[in-house]
Protein backbone atom coordinates (compact mmCIF):
# COMPACT_ATOMS: atom_id res chain seq x y z
CA UNK A 1 0.00 0.00 0.00
CA UNK A 2 1.42 3.37 -0.97
CA UNK A 3 1.93 6.14 1.57
CA UNK A 4 -0.86 8.28 0.06
CA UNK A 5 -3.33 5.40 0.34
CA UNK A 6 -2.32 4.83 3.97
CA UNK A 7 -2.93 8.48 4.82
CA UNK A 8 -6.31 8.46 3.07
CA UNK A 9 -7.29 5.24 4.82
CA UNK A 10 -6.37 6.68 8.24
CA UNK A 11 -8.39 9.84 7.51
CA UNK A 12 -11.44 7.78 6.49
CA UNK A 13 -11.20 5.67 9.65
CA UNK A 14 -10.88 8.79 11.80
CA UNK A 15 -13.94 10.37 10.15
CA UNK A 16 -16.01 7.20 10.63
CA UNK A 17 -14.97 6.98 14.28
CA UNK A 18 -16.07 10.59 14.88
CA UNK A 19 -19.38 10.16 13.02
CA UNK A 20 -20.22 6.90 14.81
CA UNK A 21 -20.23 8.66 18.19
CA UNK A 22 -22.23 11.59 16.83
CA UNK A 23 -24.94 9.50 15.17
CA UNK A 24 -25.52 7.67 18.46
CA UNK A 25 -26.42 10.99 20.13
CA UNK A 26 -29.61 11.38 18.06
CA UNK A 27 -29.04 15.10 17.40
CA UNK A 28 -28.74 16.77 14.02
CA UNK A 29 -25.09 17.14 13.09
CA UNK A 30 -23.09 20.00 11.75
CA UNK A 31 -20.66 18.66 9.19
CA UNK A 32 -17.57 20.70 8.37
CA UNK A 33 -15.44 20.57 5.23
CA UNK A 34 -12.27 22.58 4.93
CA UNK A 35 -10.49 23.07 1.63
CA UNK A 36 -7.32 25.01 1.05
CA UNK A 37 -9.10 28.36 0.62
CA UNK A 38 -12.74 27.83 1.66
CA UNK A 39 -14.73 26.38 4.55
CA UNK A 40 -18.18 24.85 4.37
CA UNK A 41 -20.73 23.88 7.02
CA UNK A 42 -23.95 21.87 6.75
CA UNK A 43 -26.66 21.02 9.25
CA UNK A 44 -27.70 17.45 8.42
CA UNK A 45 -30.61 15.40 9.76
CA UNK A 46 -29.42 11.78 9.69
CA UNK A 47 -32.89 10.34 10.25
CA UNK A 48 -34.31 11.79 7.03
CA UNK A 49 -30.86 11.96 5.36
CA UNK A 50 -31.35 15.57 4.27
CA UNK A 51 -29.36 18.76 4.54
CA UNK A 52 -31.43 21.31 6.44
CA UNK A 53 -29.25 24.41 6.01
CA UNK A 54 -25.78 25.13 4.74
CA UNK A 55 -23.32 28.00 4.55
CA UNK A 56 -19.90 28.51 3.05
CA UNK A 57 -17.25 31.16 2.81
CA UNK A 58 -18.13 31.56 -0.87
CA UNK A 59 -21.60 32.88 0.04
CA UNK A 60 -20.41 35.56 2.44
CA UNK A 61 -19.63 38.99 1.04
CA UNK A 62 -18.00 41.85 2.83
CA UNK A 63 -16.10 39.66 5.30
CA UNK A 64 -12.45 40.60 5.59
CA UNK A 65 -9.59 39.18 7.57
CA UNK A 66 -7.67 35.96 7.71
CA UNK A 67 -9.12 32.51 7.13
CA UNK A 68 -9.94 32.01 10.83
CA UNK A 69 -12.00 35.22 10.92
CA UNK A 70 -13.89 34.14 7.82
CA UNK A 71 -14.52 30.69 9.33
CA UNK A 72 -15.94 32.32 12.47
CA UNK A 73 -18.23 34.48 10.31
CA UNK A 74 -19.43 31.34 8.51
CA UNK A 75 -20.21 29.77 11.90
CA UNK A 76 -22.24 32.77 13.03
CA UNK A 77 -24.20 32.84 9.77
CA UNK A 78 -24.83 29.08 9.89
CA UNK A 79 -26.08 29.43 13.47
CA UNK A 80 -28.51 32.17 12.40
CA UNK A 81 -29.85 30.00 9.59
CA UNK A 82 -30.19 26.98 11.88
CA UNK A 83 -32.00 28.98 14.56
CA UNK A 84 -34.43 30.28 11.94
CA UNK A 85 -35.28 26.64 11.13
CA UNK A 86 -35.88 25.88 14.83
CA UNK A 87 -32.64 24.04 15.57
CA UNK A 88 -31.11 24.96 18.92
CA UNK A 89 -28.90 21.91 19.67
CA UNK A 90 -26.61 20.03 17.35
CA UNK A 91 -23.59 17.74 17.37
CA UNK A 92 -20.36 19.04 15.81
CA UNK A 93 -18.92 16.67 13.18
CA UNK A 94 -15.36 17.68 12.41
CA UNK A 95 -14.86 14.68 10.13
CA UNK A 96 -11.20 13.84 9.65
CA UNK A 97 -10.04 17.38 10.49
CA UNK A 98 -8.41 18.25 13.79
CA UNK A 99 -10.32 20.52 16.16
CA UNK A 100 -7.83 23.33 15.64
CA UNK A 101 -7.55 26.52 13.63
CA UNK A 102 -10.36 27.19 11.17
CA UNK A 103 -12.47 24.22 12.34
CA UNK A 104 -12.29 25.48 15.92
CA UNK A 105 -13.09 29.04 14.79
CA UNK A 106 -16.20 27.79 12.99
CA UNK A 107 -17.34 25.97 16.15
CA UNK A 108 -16.78 29.11 18.22
CA UNK A 109 -18.82 31.09 15.68
CA UNK A 110 -21.66 28.58 16.00
CA UNK A 111 -21.65 28.97 19.78
CA UNK A 112 -21.46 32.74 19.48
CA UNK A 113 -24.43 32.65 17.09
CA UNK A 114 -26.57 30.90 19.71
CA UNK A 115 -26.31 27.17 18.95
CA UNK A 116 -25.62 24.67 21.69
CA UNK A 117 -23.01 22.12 20.61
Amino acid sequence: MSMVKKIQHRAEKRAQRVRKAIKASGLVRISVFRSLNQIYGQVIDDNSQKTIVSCSSLELTGVAGDKKAIAKAVGVELAKRALSKGIERAAFDRGSFLYHGRVKALAEGLREGGLSL
